[in-house]
């Protein structure tokens, strides 16, 4: 069982090879940066909620990315898999932004048991 530190677990060791797998991918790990300053790398699109609070939309990340809309798709249930964004719907729209307390304890995690 992985130590914990602070009020969350730890993330166990299957769920850091998930967190591995997800942003072994170039495309999902350039995501996943693009999505810690979406205001900075996502201007060039209007936003149709607060990027902030509500995340990107799946439209912009497929245009700004140039994959298919099935394959931005498909990586962002990848990402949502391994817990490091979360979903959220407005409209027809699916919105993602990054899970950063999830991110801080995979940090943690990283930085105790590797």
């Amino acid at each position: 069982m992985a130590a914990t530190t602070g009020t969350a677990p730890a993330p166990e060791s299957g769920d850091l090879i998930e967190v591995f797998k997800a942003l072994g991918n170039p495309a999902r790990l350039q995501i996943m940066q693009w999505l810690k300053d979406p205001e900075v790398h996502f201007s060039a699109y209007e936003p149709i909620a607060d990027r902030r609070t509500v995340g990107v939309c799946v439209t912009h990340i497929q245009a700004k990315s140039g994959l298919a809309q099935s394959t931005v798709s498909s990586y962002m249930s990848t990402l949502e898999r391994a817990g490091l964004v979360r979903p959220t719907r407005v409209g027809k729209w699916t919105h993602y932004r990054r899970d950063e307390e999830r991110l801080t304890q995979v940090a943690r995690a990283i930085g105790t048991t590797l």
